[in-house]
């Protein structure tokens, strides 16, 4: 087996730590998977937690892959985050349940900021985006996808032309919940996701 040089084993710790932020979003179609017993006696002194939670029963997180090291709740264990070492050594993730399929969308991102929050924070700053602002920021993201990118294309390949469109328009007037809006919009525009995850006003 050929050894990774320092610069491949460079990119493969920050594509690890680009995935920190996993995002598992409930809907009314989407069956719930149940982790296996064996694996929810391995998540140590936060299984009780998790279990309450409901968190256990929506992710599988492998206990030879993760160690967990936090975790909570909010609105009730309506949304939940665990924090958890990789056994490999190449970092920590934060694992995000939200369970929003009866909320309209404006309080489903409320409720993904609460929990973000809950968990430590996203990097973004500034005060939340009121509903006008979470639409507009949708629809400049998508205006942005449609006229730069063909429909279908990859999620993570529109990123920065997304990103650089949110932070111009806003520019001197930023509001937390952009990257949100982004994600949001670049999901819909690959076919990840339904209009329907979007702003009513940016469908």
């Amino acid at each position: 087996m050929t050894e990774l040089t320092p610069e491949l084993a460079l990119v493969g710790r920050e594509l690890s730590n680009a995935l920190g932020l996993r995002i598992i979003r409930l809907q009314r179609a989407r069956r719930r998977v149940r982790v296996l017993a064996a694996s929810i006696a391995a998540l140590g002194a936060f299984a009780a937690t998790a279990m309450a939670s409901g968190i256990a029963d929506d992710l599988r997180l492998d206990p030879t892959k993760w160690t967990i090291f936090d975790s909570g709740s909010v609105a009730d264990g309506q949304a939940a985050y665990v924090k958890a070492h990789a056994t490999d050594g190449s970092g920590d993730s934060t694992f995000l349940v939200e369970h929003d399929a009866g909320l309209a969308r404006y309080e489903a991102f409320v409720l993904h900021e609460q929990v973000v929050a809950a968990s430590g924070g996203d990097g973004e700053n500034g005060t939340l985006c009121s509903a006008g602002e979470l639409t507009r920021a949708e629809k400049t993201a998508l205006a942005t996808l449609g006229s730069s990118f063909a429909p279908g294309t990859d999620a993570d390949a529109t990123t920065n032309g997304v990103n650089a469109a949110l932070k111009a328009e806003f520019a001197g007037a930023t509001c937390r919940g952009l990257d949100y809006a982004g994600e949001r919009a670049r999901f819909v525009y690959a076919g990840l996701e339904p209009r329907s995850m979007l702003m009513p006003g940016a469908r």
